[in-house]
């Protein structure tokens, strides 16, 4: 506060006559009445005592400012992938979004303006690895870019589900031949790692996303990545939607996903299965063998993301086999490419559960099995508390209300 006056009254303390007890008034320069405050000063003279008194609180407003300027305003863009859910990071947050122009030129080149000042702000671009995901990609870059070049004090992606996670590592391929079968290294990229690099050339400072396909990827990047899990939201859904839970057994459709599924087993304090499967090539499935009882049980199958669906809807198939009475899926990432709507039409699923990293808006009309889960408020709390240098590990193990 610039301009206040100060309203003085004195008294002795008993333990030291020269330490008065000065109770004062701030009153600001429009006269409003700010605060009652007690400051013990060394001085009996009223001047003097008034003097020491303002210059403690212009050095606190200075320390104030000091860290004012530590921790800069926040502005969040959105890109074109999932505007619905950037909106509804912003609502939580109490902010409006951005101001973004993003289009395409002619010859399909993307341009994006940002249409407002970032000089020294805290920046955070959403946008999900869905739909058109080679533009979006693209599109993230350049934005990224342009809040960087344009003085941006950090730059923060939030990618809500990362493209090319399955791409992670080099695969070994099966030949088949009429004298052997055999395994040999391919010449497969290693996609993900590329996209890690992309990200930072092109200057983001933080990496917040959910579900990694393989944690590992965090080690691609030399910048922090915070990986929300998306645990915390199913256990509630499980516990509010599915009233026989405690007869239920959580299966995996596949052996990657088996700490997945004992990590919510042993929240929800059920058994748990899995599922092994072996595949001739991408998105087709060639054997699968069901490991552990499920008999009498309520299955549910957690995956962290479902493309053509090929797999959940073999799983569910060989659940009901097994003796489940019921069969749920739920999927963090629901990408539903291909056959996949159709798939799950004529699939045994009593719902098919995502969340909301990907819109699932046109998925839900043409396929009444899917509901969505918001995951929203734990986007924006991890947004909340990245900007204010707080811990986000609370978000691991709890949803924000």
């Amino acid at each position: 506060m610039s301009h206040y006056s100060l309203t003085l009254n004195q008294e002795k303390t008993p333990s030291d006559s020269r330490l008065q007890q000065n109770t004062f008034k701030i009153t600001g320069f429009d006269g409003i009445h700010v605060a009652d405050c007690v400051m013990p000063v060394r001085s009996a003279n009223p001047i003097r005592a008034k003097s020491l008194i303002r210059h403690n609180l212009e050095k606190s407003n200075t320390y104030s400012n000091h860290l004012q300027s530590r921790m800069p305003n926040i502005k969040v863009f959105s890109g074109t992938s999932h505007p619905d859910l950037a909106q509804r990071i912003v609502d939580r947050l109490g902010i409006d979004l951005g101001k973004v122009v993003t289009k395409k030129f002619s010859n399909l080149e993307t341009c994006v303006e940002i249409g407002e000042s970032v000089r020294g702000e805290d920046v955070y671009i959403v946008q999900s690895g869905s739909g058109e995901i080679n533009d979006n990609l693209m599109e993230l870059l350049i934005m990224i870019n342009a809040c960087k070049i344009a003085s941006a004090s950090r730059v923060t992606a939030v990618i809500p589900c990362f493209p090319y996670a399955r791409q992670d590592k080099k695969d070994k391929v099966v030949i088949y031949s009429r004298s052997e079968l055999s395994k040999k290294e391919s010449r497969a990229p290693i996609s993900a790692k590329l996209v890690a690099n992309m990200l930072s050339v092109a200057g983001a400072d933080h990496i917040i996303t959910m579900d990694l396909h393989a944690s590992q990827i965090q080690g691609f990047f030399d910048i922090p990545v915070d990986n929300l899990y998306a645990e915390p939201a199913v256990l509630k859904w499980i516990k509010e939607n599915i009233p026989e839970w405690r007869n239920s057994i959580i299966v995996s459709p596949d052996a990657g996903g088996a700490k997945r599924v004992t990590s919510i087993a042993d929240r929800l304090n059920v058994e748990f299965a899995l599922i092994h499967k072996e595949r001739k090539k991408a998105n087709e499935v060639a054997s699968m063998v069901l490991v552990g009882d499920v008999k009498d049980r309520i299955a549910i199958l957690v995956d962290d993301m479902a493309d053509t669906c090929g797999t959940i809807c073999h799983a569910a198939d060989k659940l009901i086999e097994a003796g489940a009475t019921k069969v749920y899926a739920i999927l963090t990432h629901g990408i539903f490419s291909g056959p996949a709507i159709s798939r799950i039409n004529n699939a045994c699923f009593e719902a098919v559960v995502v969340t909301n990293t990907i819109p699932q808006d046109g998925h839900m009309r043409d396929c009444p099995k899917i509901q969505c889960i918001d995951v929203s408020m734990m986007f924006a709390e991890a947004v909340r508390r990245t900007h204010n240098g707080e811990s986000v590990s609370y978000l691991f193990s709890n949803v924000p209300y």
